[in-house]
């Protein structure tokens, strides 16, 4: 092969493909801007909203890694290579791994929908798949619980966003709901003073709502009253065993009395 054909061979590769190549270049450097562009927009719209930082992390790097693949596939596409087999194993590497990662897919999908809907959020006290806790952490995957007793409970997201959630902090303010029993002899209307008086004195106990006193039911042995003082989440507990205890001192100096169980015994005389 003399010069001349060679020279005419670069001459014919630069005229097939030169052109290509310098137009994937130029491609590949507008896409990435425009790649860049719309993921300050995006992140600019979720910071707007409040999206959690990892769920904002998590969604541009989704976004930009789709949004780079749409790219390569049209400089393929430019370049003379057929995207349509590519295309076809993309989608089935997607169909398998989606298969694979069903139950994580599933729990990412809870995670996301709990990060945007925010049904609760971190410090809140909730009740959720059985369990009650205040969250500690959101996760993509998983929430974290605290329970009262210290317990550390993971919950997958996709069971947590498709059960009933109950949260105890949105409205800021809890009523504790006791019931307390007392002698059929014991005066109603003084016994409602006694209860009144334990929750009216309590500094944790919010005047709004008001507090309340009420007969509840006839037991077999005693005259229920519910108890209903309300407080702010994070005193919930000490208001619980507060009033407990000082319900039962100031029925005990009013010479009311608290009834328990008796046993009869009766005898046969033979």
């Amino acid at each position: 092969m003399n010069l001349d054909n060679i020279l005419e061979k670069l001459y014919e590769l630069t005229t097939n493909y030169g052109f290509k190549i310098i137009g994937a270049i130029v491609i590949w450097i507008i896409g990435s801007w425009i790649i860049k562009i719309i993921n300050k927009g995006v992140k600019r719209l979720m910071s707007k909203h409040g999206y959690e930082e990892s769920l904002q992390k998590f969604l541009l790097n989704l976004i930009g890694w789709i949004l780079r693949i749409l790219l390569i596939v049209v400089i393929l596409g430019k370049l003379g290579i057929e995207t349509t087999s590519f295309a076809a194993i993309l989608a089935a590497a997607g169909l398998a791994i989606g298969m694979a990662l069903q139950g994580s897919l599933s729990n990412f999908a809870g995670g996301v929908m709990i990060m945007i809907f925010k049904p609760f959020k971190i410090g809140d006290l909730i009740e959720a798949q059985g369990e009650l806790g205040s969250v500690k952490e959101i996760e993509i995957f998983t929430t974290k619980l605290l329970t009262p007793e210290n317990k550390l409970v993971i919950i997958p997201n996709g069971a947590l966003s498709n059960g009933n959630i109950v949260n105890y902090s949105d409205e800021g303010i809890l009523k504790v709901f006791l019931t307390i029993g007392v002698s059929y002899d014991a005066d109603i209307k003084q016994t409602k003073e006694v209860l009144m008086n334990v929750l009216t004195s309590h500094p944790k106990v919010l005047n709004d709502p008001a507090p309340l006193v009420s007969v509840s039911g006839l037991g077999d042995s005693s005259v229920d009253f519910a108890v209903r003082p309300a407080c702010k989440v994070e005193d919930y507990w000490d208001v619980h065993f507060d009033v407990n205890e000082q319900v039962k001192e100031a029925l005990d100096t009013a010479g009311i009395e608290i009834p328990y169980p008796h046993a009869v015994e009766i005898q046969k005389q033979g």
